[in-house]
């Protein structure tokens, strides 16, 4: 991956596949993901193939990952790469991060930031619910997180005022 930030965007339908296997990966389990990912509900963060099609093999940033072929989900004519994703849960006040995964090789690199400041900058105020490993990533990201019953967090993140206006 270049260290340019990944571009985000909705989920396709071709993106289907990628994003199934790349929240497989992180052992998640998320109940009507085809559902979200139907409702627009669902962010990928992406990068540019350099590559085209038949040079995989050759490309460093793809070689050895299953996932990024056109058998794992990914249009044949595509030449993007699905790095990460967020499913969303509207709520009457912005949204529930139900999951949020990047590929292993990537994490770390900001994938997972922008997927959650586009989240952000889409839904306003997020609320996620998370195992107590990744509050680090919660903490970074500016969320106020709790400490519920069962051992988990809860974090929310408040919608930004917007700076169009910075008369007060």
């Amino acid at each position: 991956m270049t260290t340019n930030p990944p571009t985000v965007r909705v989920a396709t339908a071709e993106d289907r596949l990628a994003v199934a296997r790349i929240v497989d990966a992180a052992a998640l389990e998320v109940e009507g993901l085809v559902d979200r990912l139907d409702a627009g509900d669902v962010l990928v963060a992406v990068e540019q193939r350099p590559e085209v099609r038949g040079e995989r093999e050759s490309s460093p940033e793809v070689r050895g990952e299953r996932e990024s072929s056109p058998e794992a989900g990914e249009a044949v004519d595509s030449r993007e790469r699905v790095l990460g994703a967020v499913v969303l849960e509207p709520r009457e006040r912005g949204a529930r991060v139900a999951a949020i995964a990047v590929r292993r090789r990537l994490r770390d690199r900001g994938v997972g930031t922008a997927l959650i400041e586009a989240a952000r900058e889409r839904e306003g105020r997020l609320v996620a619910e998370f195992d107590p490993s990744v509050r680090p990533f919660y903490d970074s990201l500016g969320f106020s997180i709790e400490r519920l019953r069962n051992g988990r967090r809860r974090g929310v993140r408040e919608a930004t005022p917007s700076n169009g206006d910075s008369s007060s």
